[in-house]
C-alpha cells in the first residue's frame, strides 16, 4: 500500500538537481530524435500522432523518475 509519504513526495515539486540537468537534456535530444524517425517513416495518420504523444508521455515519466527518486 502507498503510504502518505509516498503520495507527498509524489505531488511536490521537485526542483531540478544540477546533476540532473544532463540527463533531463540527453533524455530530451534521444526522444526528439525518435519522435524524428516516428515522422519520418510513417503516414500523417491518428497512429502517428497517438505515437509521438507517447514518445512525450514516456519522456515526462522519465523525467519524473529523475525527480522523484534522485
Amino acid at each position: 500500500m502507498i503510504t502518505q509519504d509516498q503520495l507527498d513526495n509524489e505531488f511536490m515539486y521537485h526542483a531540478p538537481k544540477l546533476e540532473q540537468l544532463p540527463k533531463y537534456n540527453a533524455l530530451r535530444e534521444k526522444a526528439k530524435e525518435f519522435a524524428s524517425l516516428i515522422v519520418e517513416l510513417t503516414p500523417v495518420c491518428a497512429d502517428q500522432s497517438a505515437a509521438i504523444r507517447k514518445v512525450r508521455e514516456a519522456v515526462m515519466t522519465v523525467n519524473a523518475a529523475i525527480a522523484i527518486n534522485s
